[in-house]
């Protein structure tokens, strides 16, 4: 394989400084929002919990996995400026990700009490399930540390009934068990009506003293029956140990079962794992530490070679159909040791073998056919892959569509909606319209999908589609400059909001945003996590356009 990129001692030092000052400052900005959200219900909310002589799901979390290991978070910016008038709920008020316990890749769910005592929102909901997803994909244990007020009810329809509501959760226990996945789970404060399925239908399951379960509390009971009973009577630790039999352990405290947990999954068998090409990890030769240097801002022309050279091993890519359809980078290299196919809009304008210029990040026909192509050659021999968007969409125009530009990019759509391999996705830069398709969108079924700071995810650019509505909706239409203009920017300015990437990560259309320089560290977690799964079925990619 050969070495790509360069020594960013050779780049313009002028422009690195500038590209990687603006990129500085959006890293800078997405810890600073990070921060708060990590705060939860706030200060009081906190000191609250702690009063009770409970830990925060945090606190919970950082004493469950292993020491000096990190806690790759999912879906922080989850309900990111929804639900502002019942005051928002950080982090959909659940915070998920994946851990080492014991040595083991394991995914956690953890209630944050201290956001709305833990109720569940819609979006709570649609992260647990996010959670499950890919402890299901990945063949990887999961712990459920539950603390939780139940459905929010003045939002119960958003909830309750639909089929990826509230009963998925209890339908995926049921699944996650059937497939022989591990799942553990510990009730660590209220656990109330239909959620007191969840830890029931889970292989162990801890109450600690103090916390409840009960599918209708002493109030709801009074109400129904006319039966008054006290909560720890009606479904406390000490009841559904000793009377029920419902729990298999009562520990003391947080602490007594989060080690319990530990010693629980220290006892898991260990599985056998997917048969991937696997050798020593080796550093890139070139550090990611320049990787803030290489994008401009407003996420102009740049060599993806540059990124991909500061996130794989020995920066060697060996490269499939270097000459042709350039706009697309495909090429197999290692990260971690991990042998993967990479697939990544080259962002520098182009020239084709006959002279033609080619727009950078722009998926023309002979483009799309190679990288549908290299999607199915992975496949094949059995090679995860890792898709870098930066891409405006497919080519339009006569020339595009006479070349058969729709038949193209319905074969990489296929190859790539039909490929069997983990798929890992990074948006880069923009992520725009059937580009996104094709390049493994949330729609896709990526096994993990993540943004950088600078990422922009929409239909078109802002832009474009504002002077398209703009035009459209005057049409025929006698208005001033200055209210054309007005119009104009309001539909851009939506745009742009609704672009962004905390507004992506918001409706977990990613799963979480990065900081550039961890890319490389993130998508080692990723391989290591999937590497739990053998099971890889055969391609079959049906009948394509050719």
């Amino acid at each position: 394989m050969a070495v790509i990129g360069t020594s960013a001692v050779k780049w313009n030092p002028e422009k690195f400084k500038k590209n990687e000052s603006f990129m500085d400052k959006l890293v800078e900005q997405l810890k600073s929002e990070e921060e708060v959200i990590q705060q939860g219900g706030g200060p009081k909310n906190i000191e609250k919990q702690h009063q009770k002589k409970r830990l925060t799901a945090r606190e919970r979390i950082a004493k469950l996995i292993d020491v000096d290991t990190y806690f790759m978070e999912l879906g922080l910016f989850c309900a990111n400026g929804m639900y502002e008038e019942f005051g928002g709920c950080p982090a959909a008020g659940n915070i998920i990700g994946v851990a080492m316990i014991h040595g083991k890749e394991t995914m956690i769910v953890a209630h944050d009490a201290t956001v709305k005592a833990g109720a569940h929102f819609e979006m709570t909901v649609k992260k647990t399930l996010r959670a499950q997803e890919i402890a299901m994909k990945n063949n990887i244990p999961i712990v459920y540390l539950v603390d939780s007020a139940g459905v929010f009810l003045p939002l119960q329809d958003q909830v309750f009934p639909d089929e990826n509501h509230f009963g998925r959760i209890f339908y995926n226990n049921a699944r996650l068990s059937a497939m022989g996945v591990t799942q553990v789970a510990a009730v660590m404060g209220p656990c109330v009506a239909g959620g007191a399925y969840l830890p029931v239908m889970c292989d162990k399951f801890i109450m600690t003293e103090g916390s409840s379960l009960f599918l209708a509390g002493p109030a709801l009971v009074k109400a129904a029956i006319g039966q008054v009973i006290d909560l720890e009577t009606l479904g406390g630790a000490s009841t559904h140990n000793a009377i029920s039999g419902t729990a298999d352990y009562h520990e003391p405290n947080d602490e007594a079962a989060l080690e319990r947990i530990r010693g629980i999954l220290g006892k898991v068998s260990h599985k056998p794992q997917a048969s991937f090409n696997k050798i020593a990890s080796e550093k890139p030769f070139f550090s990611p530490d320049e990787i803030h240097g290489i994008i401009p801002e407003g996420v102009g022309q740049y060599d993806m070679r540059e990124i991909i050279a500061r996130i794989v091993d020995r920066s060697e890519l060996d490269e499939y159909k270097s000459t042709y359809g350039k706009t697309i980078l495909t090429g197999t290299a290692r990260i971690g040791g991990y042998a993967i196919g990479i697939v990544a809009n080259q962002k520098t304008v182009q020239r084709t073998a006959k002279g033609e210029m080619q727009m950078g990040g722009v998926m023309y026909n002979e483009a799309a056919d190679k990288a549908a192509r290299f999607v199915m050659n992975c496949n094949q021999d059995g090679i995860p892959i890792l898709f870098l968007h930066d891409v405006n969409g497919f080519m339009v125009g006569r020339d595009a569509e006479h070349a058969g530009i729709a038949k193209d990019g319905a074969k990489m759509v296929n190859a790539v909606a039909n490929s069997v391999v983990p798929k890992i996705t990074i948006v880069i830069g923009g992520s725009y319209g059937a580009g996104n398709y094709a390049m493994c969108g949330k729609a896709y079924d990526p096994r993990f999908i993540f943004a950088w700071p600078t990422a922009n995810i929409s239909v078109m650019g802002g832009s474009q589609a504002a002077s398209t509505i703009t035009e459209i909706r005057l049409s025929g239409k006698q208005v001033s400059e200055e209210e054309k203009n007005r119009v104009y920017e309001e539909i851009r300015s939506n745009y742009e909001k609704q672009g962004n990437p905390r507004y992506a990560a918001a409706r977990l259309w990613v799963d979480a945003i990065i900081y550039p320089k961890e890319t490389r560290e993130v998508l080692i977690r990723c391989l290591d996590t999937a590497m739990n799964n053998p099971n890889v079925p055969p391609p079959n990619f049906g009948v394509l356009q050719v």
